[in-house]
């Protein structure tokens, strides 16, 4: 006969094994381009645990291969701003041209390719030698900055011209530009590097590219499938597999789902006021939204498709990252 206090430990070990497993332990960057500090979340807790110091008008953000350092565009600051993550401090600076806005960093993490927003230039750092490689001219207000994985083209696009721009990485040149929709503002290479996808602020799309030919072969229109009156589409972020890509959709104060292989929008997650960045937790059971008018981060669990927290951070949230 097994005793009360058995029976409770055998309960506790089968709600133990019934529980679902815990978020992996992880970080969130969030940009705050008014307060000029990088906020700090911690991923277990959804606790705001820091804030970190950066150049003025912090906006575009990418981490390391090993996870150690984070790379800020300060853009008032005219650099990039190098941030020991362990110490959570600024401890170098990298040229980046005038008004750097996103970046992205190359596959072998030696690099650094920037949008130059007020001189209309895309350029790209080396970083090992802190210097500007090449800088290379193309529509005006550039943004949205992407690196195929086989590290041979850098996409830039440019919101005033509408154009997604096609750079040959080793030397810079400009290859072909393409029209696309109103106001273009981020871009993602599918991990096998044969799909680009760019979101266009004011037209509410996100246009499908064939890398190898430069053709859009394929638009998903939010304004087709409205949630919002106001809904936008700006920041991207596409899961390792490929298989889904998570857009900010501006204004629409929503996240949208898409099933890449179709085009196919799956579900909305509603967020706070003007969702600008968006970022996948390192395991991908979490998705982070900065709401840059709410002054907050959403929080939002894509097993359930709820928002677990609404983290308070004040300022102008703009972009996200994680790391482990």
């Amino acid at each position: 006969m097994i005793g009360k206090g058995a029976w409770a430990v055998v309960l506790v070990a089968a709600l133990a094994g019934c529980a679902q497993p815990q978020v992996a332990r992880h970080m969130a960057y969030v940009s705050d381009e008014q307060g000029n500090v990088v906020h700090v979340i911690d991923g277990t807790s959804d606790r705001l645990v820091g804030d970190i110091p950066v150049g003025g008008r912090p906006r575009g953000m990418a981490v390391s291969a090993d996870g150690r350092t984070l790379y800020v565009a300060a853009g008032n600051a005219n650099r990039i701003d190098v941030v020991d993550l362990a110490s959570r401090r600024v401890v170098d600076h990298l040229p980046s041209g005038p008004d750097p806005e996103r970046f992205a960093l190359s596959p072998d993490g030696s690099a650094l390719y920037v949008a130059n927003e007020n001189d209309s230039k895309a350029s790209k750092i080396d970083i090992g030698a802190k210097r500007i490689v090449w800088q290379t001219s193309v529509g005006p207000e550039p943004e949205g900055m992407a690196v195929s994985p086989d590290g041979r083209w850098v996409i830039c696009t440019s919101e005033s011209a509408s154009l997604v721009h096609f750079i040959r990485a080793a030397d810079g040149r400009l290859v072909q530009s393409v029209l696309v929709g109103t106001r273009p503002r981020d871009a993602r290479f599918s991990p096998d590097g044969r799909r680009l996808w760019v979101s266009s602020e004011a037209r509410a799309t996100v246009a499908v590219f064939d890398t190898a030919t430069r053709r859009m072969i394929r638009t998903v229109d939010f304004e087709d499938d409205p949630i919002s009156p106001d809904v936008q589409a700006v920041g991207l972020a596409m899961t390792r597999k490929g298989d889904r890509l998570y857009v900010g959709l501006g204004r629409g104060d929503h996240v949208a789902e898409i099933d890449t292989a179709s085009g196919r929008i799956l579900r909305y997650f509603r967020v706070g006021h003007r969702t600008w960045g968006v970022a996948l937790s390192p395991d991908e059971r979490r998705l982070y939204a900065a709401n840059g008018l709410s002054g907050d981060v959403s929080v939002i669990d894509l097993k359930s498709g709820r928002t677990v927290a609404t983290v308070k951070v004040g300022g102008r949230p703009w972009g996200a990252v994680t790391a482990p």
